[in-house]
């Protein structure tokens, strides 16, 4: 009798090389941030086509500093996706503004551009989209909106880093874009993010608060704020740095396990992800949405069973406990959203899937209940 197919839902590509350079950095003796940081930086800024990329901590401290690049504080609000990983929403209290939430669209999981142009208001100070599961958000629609209210945009693009719209990378049309290293991300340095910007001195206020508020561009480094500890490590940006070169490999990669899921899950019960008619996604994600027939847990709970390693999507933000307790949102006022978080589930994606991988969640799935 075979073993049976353990699928993870995810698995980080790192390769012989890769574990190469950081074993250069550990040998080294440099290993706070340094010269693979700055590779990593450059590498970044070529690959979403800006002028600028400036590496941190974290996805959350990336979104921090850039809201706070745009002094957002109490009193201010920030426009957000009700469907997205809470961290969208934390950054925003982290600031002392409140988050605005807006309702998602059924297939892209991505803000709905109508209900962000209503929900504007006089204390509105950014608006901060989210690339949901790597898929890209209207950002022609979007940059409308923002330069009829004279308002900037922030792209949460935490998953979706070598994603594009209309031709463009994602990340790269903003004031600011904000990508994450996580392990679920299509590349990983453990931890990390890197925001993206064509302001030369959004730039310069990025590093100088990531470094404690440090500013070492002139003869004597000078604490001109109060900064941050949201440095990135050297070995942390060796783990990544050939990743990202082999960024489009990887992708395609991705979209192949992707589109023979789309051709092989019989869907009976469940709605597949759409291929985005405008661009492209780099599926960070495999996110379908059960119908009322199925339940999410029963689900989720016969697919472990078969040693597949699914999981739900994302939040609906407002409907968790901190959100819900402190400004009384209720489950009907975000009904995508809502639905997306409570039916939906992620598939195992990645790019070293094997055949008899996918072939066994495409039969698990296919044959649940027949």
């Amino acid at each position: 009798m075979s073993e049976p197919v353990i699928v993870p839902l995810a698995r980080p590509s790192i390769d012989r090389r890769d574990r190469e350079n950081v074993r250069a950095v550990l040998e080294s003796g440099q290993l706070v941030q340094g010269s693979r940081v700055a590779a990593l930086e450059a590498a970044v800024a070529a690959t979403v086509g800006v002028d600028h990329a400036v590496a941190v901590s974290s996805g959350t401290a990336t979104l921090h500093l850039a809201l706070l690049s745009f002094g957002t504080g109490p009193g201010d609000e920030v426009i957000v996706p009700a469907f997205s990983h809470v961290a969208t929403a934390n950054a925003v209290e982290l600031t002392g503004a409140k988050p605005v939430f807006v309702d998602v669209d059924p297939g892209s999981f991505n803000i709905q551009p109508d209900g962000m142009a209503r929900a504007i208001g006089g204390r509105t100070k950014v608006l901060m989209p989210v690339h949901e599961f790597g898929f890209p958000a209207d950002m022609g629609k979007i940059l409308e909106i923002a330069e009829s209210h004279r308002l900037p945009v922030v792209e949460d693009a935490a998953c979706a880093l070598g994603s594009q719209w209309s031709g463009r990378k994602v990340g790269s049309f903003g004031a600011a874009g904000s990508f994450s290293l996580h392990p679920r991300k299509a590349v990983t340095s453990g931890e990390g993010g890197v925001l993206a910007t064509n302001d030369s001195g959004r730039a310069s206020f990025f590093r100088i608060m990531r470094n404690h508020g440090m500013d070492d561009s002139g003869q004597t480094p000078d604490f001109v704020q109060a900064g941050f500890n949201y440095r990135m490590t050297d070995i942390q940006a060796a783990l990544v740095l050939g990743q990202i070169e082999r960024l489009e490999t990887l992708i395609a990669r991705r979209r192949a396990v992707a589109e023979r899921y789309d051709r092989e899950l019989r869907g009976r019960f469940f709605r597949k992800p759409p291929f985005p008619a405008t661009g492209r996604t780099n599926w960070q994600s495999y996110h379908i949405v059960l119908d009322d027939t199925v339940d999410q847990t029963e689900f989720l709970a016969f697919l472990r069973e078969k040693g597949i390693g699914a999981n739900y999507g994302a939040q609906c933000i407002p409907m968790q406990t901190y959100y819900r307790r402190k400004y009384g949102y209720d489950a009907g006022d975000f009904p995508e959203a809502y639905r997306a978080f409570r039916r939906g589930v992620v598939l195992p994606l990645f790019d070293s899937m094997t055949e008899r991988q996918a072939t066994h969640v495409i039969e698990s799935v296919n044959g649940y209940r027949s």
